[in-house]
């Protein structure tokens, strides 16, 4: 298991990515449309997402037959992603919420 992202839900997506452009040198964005952006940003990842998309979380990145494993162990169900990733929402400690996703051919985009 190895740390993939944060989510954050921001009211405008394309300000968020902008604010992060001309604020963290170096900053690539890895994806970006109006409901949802990933970025890189001194060594994060970081996803901006939409209120009605995504919950603000901790994202967690495991082999698919990891996947498979604790979504049964979860009783959770694994949703499938735009980007062809898979995974599954469960909450973690003080509410916090927390993603474990996987991705087509276990690499990482």
């Amino acid at each position: 298991m190895h740390f993939d992202h944060i989510a954050q839900q921001v009211p405008d997506i394309a300000a968020a990515v902008d604010w992060y452009r001309a604020t963290i040198p170096a900053t690539e964005v890895l994806y970006q449309d109006a409901t949802w952006a990933l970025i890189e940003a001194g060594g994060a990842r970081l996803a901006f997402v939409t209120a009605d998309q995504h919950p603000d979380h901790l994202a967690w990145r495991v082999t698919n037959a990891e996947l498979d494993r604790l979504a049964a162990e979860h009783a959770a169900e694994i949703r499938r992603h735009r980007d062809a990733s898979r995974s599954f929402y469960t909450e973690g400690p003080g509410n916090t919420v927390v993603e474990i996703v996987a991705y087509p051919n276990e690499s990482r985009p």
